[in-house]
């Protein structure tokens, strides 16, 4: 199977090292507008793909998305160049929502034209409002946006190690918006059948300081990422590549993944099923009503975002 990534920057890079690693595509083509910087990505990652399951990495232009399954974009203005790494702002990642539309204004028509049948992936921040701006772009709902998978992984993490457990044993989501709305499901979040609350008396912490600490780790891990290292890549990197599987091997798997939803009536993270063609089906999880409340707001924020944009 083909896939295709559009942009050739470090998370574009960890999404291409992923996917290899994954052996989950025949064939990978990177699209990049700084075309010898693509070959020099494609170029280096081949040179090690004899270690990797069989795999064709290949720089290109558009046309040669002919036949992809998926195509994810990661082009655009990133989160330290467009200023989003300021943890007082509310707005967040939401900052670079108008230069990003300019830049899917040239990139998804070429997708659509030229692999038709492909779902569409969006990783660029701001991912949610941007996914349906490139829905309507595309004129299809074959869009999907990385929504608030990393964001869940990561408070299985912090949960995870707050409580001296692993965190392939934690069940914890994180749904809404994948930026300074994203809500918490602390009324679900448990170790295995065991709720965190049970977990928390080795912690010697209140349940309420307890969860303030997590989420500001969590809401704020990409900032703190990038202070270290310029840029937050491999954590989505390895999403984008299991998205990718999942999708290929049309696995009907429940993950927490950003697709439009009508009842909200914009591209929010619930968990949905996940096969060839998208998501199927959104599953909507038990909130508590202060968690049902804080979705909304969720939904309200990125409506906002995207006001007078989306026709009809």
């Amino acid at each position: 199977m083909k896939i295709g990534i559009i942009g050739a920057g470090a998370v574009a890079a960890a999404c291409t090292i992923s996917t290899i690693l994954r052996g989950c595509a025949r064939e990978i083509v990177i699209v990049s507008r700084t075309r010898s910087r693509a070959n020099a990505v494609a170029t280096d990652m081949r040179y090690g793909s004899p270690l990797s399951p069989a795999v064709d990495v290949r720089d290109g232009d558009y046309e040669d998305l002919k036949g992809a399954a998926v195509v994810l974009i990661t082009a655009g203005v990133n989160e330290k160049s467009g200023g989003a790494i300021d943890r007082n702002d509310p707005a967040g990642r939401l900052k670079l929502l108008d230069a990003n539309i300019k830049v899917y204004g040239d990139i998804v028509p070429n997708i659509v034209k030229y692999a038709p049948g492909a779902v569409i992936v969006v990783v660029t921040d701001p991912p949610d409002p941007l996914a349906d701006m490139a829905r309507q772009m595309a004129g299809h709902n074959r869009v999907l946006s990385t929504g608030t998978y990393l964001d869940s992984l990561r408070f299985r993490v912090h949960l995870a190690q707050k409580l001296s457990v692993s965190a392939a044993s934690v069940e914890a989501l994180v749904v809404g918006e994948h930026g300074t709305s994203q809500v918490f499901l602390w009324s679900s979040a448990r170790a295995r059948s065991v709720p965190y609350c049970n977990l928390l008396e080795e912690c010697r912490m209140t349940p309420e300081a307890f969860r303030a600490e997590i989420e500001k780790e969590v809401r704020f891990a990409n900032i703190t990422i990038i202070e270290g290292n310029n840029a937050s890549q491999y954590g989505i990197g390895m999403v984008c590549a299991r998205i990718t599987e999942i999708i290929l091997r049309d696995e009907q798997a429940v993950i927490p993944i950003g697709t439009y939803n009508p009842v909200y009536g914009v591209t929010l993270s619930l968990p949905g099923v996940l096969g060839r063609d998208g998501v199927s089906r959104i599953l909507e999880p038990d909130m508590s009503e202060d968690e049902r409340a804080a979705l909304q707001l969720s939904a309200d924020k990125i409506k906002n975002a995207l006001a007078g944009r989306l026709a009809g």
